[in-house]
């Protein structure tokens, strides 16, 4: 058995990574046996409803359609018992036995919930990704489940799509390194192993600029930017080995990617070497008859050939590519090609092997929500946060200090998980009240909600599709403001807990307005007025607009969705315990005017002026200053850390050598911390139209008091080239510099020359 497992870990990562046409002989073998129905029906992926859906659609007489031998995957379905119940029926009562995928949205993390993607992101920790990624994996394993929609590597350049939490920001370098450690954290090194799940990337592609920010919506996008800064994260996934692919709802050039072959064979097969199986997204198949490309059947055909191996839950597959057989317009081969790959997935999962290798009814006790996992969940959730602003060194807080704590999240369990977050529990969730007392007992902390997230019920209602995550009191707004004043005269600190609710932000959750709601404003500005220090505790699963926040007299800890330990990592942060560390990895904007608004934007023939004043017939705007409120890489810490004797090994270097760049980073406060180390580079001239500047490399550092280090950021002769006009990954001759710094804006600079 040890050996056989090994053997289908080397032929699982051999085949999906290297592109390798050999075949697995038992696939070969099943295929044959296989009537051309048979074969279909592995290309049906099911939901018998009771999770989240995401679609209008639950999939009807699934079990008929199981021992029928017309299903190839089910999602929706958890815990040993219930998944061993579908996976009898497959192994049992159909006519071959073949075993089921069965898959779910782990987004972040399982029973333990750790923080929304683009919290995590905000780490920059690579390790601790991985490690998440592992946890999410183990956990959801013990619950039956071997194939995870995750993870999202989606691009998003404008905060008001919803799903920016999902992913990890605006960066392709970034989210490449992200996309990697979580494909490697899922699948581990053994896919038949119990513990590890195949992982699906996605949205292929380009899902994160739909236009105006609006989900589902149109993308019209040029290939030299879709190759330079869209799909670097997708590749960078495959590369790491992930098993499967899922379409994305948008159009690419005009065509819907679920059945667009130039994205699915030409670019991700036949040019990035990918060999396993793709899966529509949510009834995307069927909505390409609402794009406009024709009837089911037309689009079922389309995709087909386009290289779609799987219909996620719109049975367009099912019920129309027989006809379309015995029609013509698909082939025998069309088909079974999408069957292989299917069915290769299976194998190297070792489902083959034994069905039930996930179904270990002991597991779930022993492997989920364990004190490990949730001790994980609150490192990684502190180290997610980003200190945005610290006046007068407010934070951290005194034990000793009496502390008013307000805002309509402090308390709100159904607000820690986040979007996202189906298979987590709220009422095990800390709130941030609960993590204050448990952090520091002895303190005297009062607590008042002090507003509504929102006072708008209509908003309120559509917010709250799956549970109340907007509550409108019975008080009026006019009485729980006085109270939350009376308790804040009281005190000698506030803390004020504002932001989203979690479902103002993730699918189908756009928002014109970014800004903090009214009922919150008035909140925040009344508790500042009282003249007692004020630090925000900012919730969110997004950039939001806060210029006029940002510039009243408080500290702003901005925390995202934190998790399952919500309450306890952010009373950590709070009290000093873990001094913040957290960087944007999404940039903020001064108001919704400047959005689209990403570092490395494209200088251009205009430049604005660099000091942020208005000058006529050049790139800005009359109202504002080109610049954001926070750029891409921020993030304060309780300590200040200074940068100093840039140096780069070699002033020169020739096609296909790297070079290093060394810089002095010190902890000149008063605290223990880590500081993320960027570089960004620009290449000087080139054939097309450069970037301002791109991160190429990062480095994470703890520093002691007062302790300096020495650190080094190598580049690859690959981190210098680019897509040009033709396509091509070059790297051309001529002047680069280079920047190191704490974020996008870093000043330290030194030039070399590419010969």
């Amino acid at each position: 058995m040890y050996c056989k497992k090994l053997l289908i870990a080397f032929m699982g990562l051999a085949f999906f990574g290297a592109n390798a046409q050999k075949r697995i002989p038992q696939v070969e073998q099943l295929l044959e046996k296989m009537t051309i129905e048979e074969k279909i029906g592995q290309l049906n992926l099911l939901t018998p409803g009771g999770g989240v859906a995401t679609g209008a659609v639950v999939s009807e007489n699934v079990e008929a359609k199981i021992k029928a031998g017309e299903v190839g995957g089910l999602f929706g379905v958890a815990g040993p018992e219930k998944v061993r119940v579908a996976q009898e029926l497959a192994v049992n009562q159909s006519r071959l036995g073949i075993p089921l995928l069965i898959g779910s949205d782990v987004i972040h993390g399982y029973r333990t919930v750790y923080p929304i993607p683009l919290g995590l992101s905000s780490s920059w920790d690579m390790e601790l990704v991985r490690k998440a990624a592992q946890m999410a994996a183990k956990e959801a394993t013990a619950d039956g489940i071997n194939w995870n929609f995750s993870p999202m590597v989606d691009i998003a350049r404008d905060p008001r799509w919803g799903r920016m939490a999902e992913g990890a920001g605006e960066d392709p370098y970034l989210g490449s390194k992200i996309a990697e450690a979580m494909v490697k954290g899922y699948q581990g090194s053994d896919l038949s192993a119990a513990n590890t799940m195949l992982a699906c990337v996605k949205h292929f592609a380009l899902y994160g600029a739909s236009q105006a920010g609006r989900d589902y919506n149109t993308v019209d996008m040029g290939k030299i930017k879709m190759f330079n800064q869209y799909l670097p994260p997708y590749h960078a996934a495959i590369d790491a080995g992930a098993v499967s692919v899922m379409t994305s709802f948008n159009d690419v050039d005009g065509v819907p990617a679920t059945g667009n072959k130039w994205l699915l064979t030409d670019l991700l097969r036949d040019r990035w070497g990918f060999d396993g199986f793709v899966v529509s997204d949510y009834t995307s198949l069927n909505e390409m008859v609402a794009h406009g490309l024709g009837d089911l059947q037309a689009v079922s055909t389309l995709a087909l050939k386009a290289g779609l191996d799987m219909d996620m839950v719109g049975e367009g597959f099912l019920t129309t590519l027989k006809q379309s057989l015995d029609e013509g317009k698909v082939t025998e081969e069309d088909i079974t090609n999408a069957c292989r790959r299917v069915l290769e997935a299976k194998y190297i999962s070792g489902l083959f092997d034994d069905p039930y290798r996930y179904l270990d009814t002991k597991r779930p006790e022993r492997d989920i929500l364990t004190q490990e996992h949730r001790e994980l969940a609150r490192k990684l959730a502190a180290r997610s946060f980003v200190l945005l602003k610290n006046e007068k060194g407010i934070l951290p807080i005194r034990t000793n200090k009496k502390i008013a704590l307000i805002g309509p999240l402090a308390h709100s369990r159904e607000n820690m998980l986040g979007t996202w977050a189906p298979t987590g529990d709220l009422s095990l969730a800390v709130t941030i009240l609960e993590g204050l007392k448990n952090v520091a007992p002895n303190s005297s902390i009062k607590y008042t909600k002090g507003a509504n997230i929102s006072d708008d019920p209509g908003f309120a209602k559509r917010v709250n599709v799956f549970g109340p995550r907007i509550a409108i009191d019975e008080r009026t707004p006019e009485d729980m403001l006085q109270e939350a004043v009376d308790v804040a005269n009281t005190s000698d600190v506030i803390v004020a807990v504002v932001g989203e609710a979690t479902e103002m932000s993730g699918e189908s959750s756009s928002r014109t307005d970014i800004s903090i709601p009214e009922s919150q404003k008035k909140l925040i500005r009344a508790l500042v007025e009282t003249g007692k220090p004020v630090a925000l505790v900012l919730m969110s699963g997004r950039p939001l607009t806060i210029p006029e926040e940002f510039e009243l007299p408080v500290a702003i800890l901005q925390v995202w969705h934190p998790g399952v330990e919500a309450g306890n990592a952010i009373a950590d942060v709070l009290f000093g315990n873990y001094n913040p560390s957290g960087k944007l990895t999404a940039t903020w904007p001064r108001n919704v005017g400047q959005i689209p608004i990403y570092h490395s934007v494209k200088t251009t023939g205009r430049p604005g002026p660099k000091d942020g004043t208005f000058e006529k017939f050049k790139t800005n705007y009359l109202d504002v200053p080109n610049a954001p409120l926070l750029p891409f890489g921020y993030g304060l810490s309780y300590t200040t850390f200074e940068y100093s004797n840039l140096k780069l090994n070699k002033n020169e270097i020739r096609q296909g050598e790297g070079i290093a760049a060394k810089v002095t980073v010190t902890n000149t406060g008063n605290y223990d911390g880590e500081e993320v180390v960027q570089l960004y580079l620009r290449d000087v001239v080139r054939s097309i139209t450069p970037p301002r500047r791109e991160l190429k490399g990062f480095h994470k550092i703890p520093l002691k008091k007062g302790e300096s280090k020495e650190v080094t950021i190598t580049l690859a002769p690959n981190d210098l080239k680019f897509y040009n006009s033709q396509l091509e990954f070059v790297s051309e001759a001529g002047k680069f510099e280079v920047f190191v710094g704490t974020n996008s804006d870093a000043q330290l600079s030194e030039t070399f020359t590419l010969k």
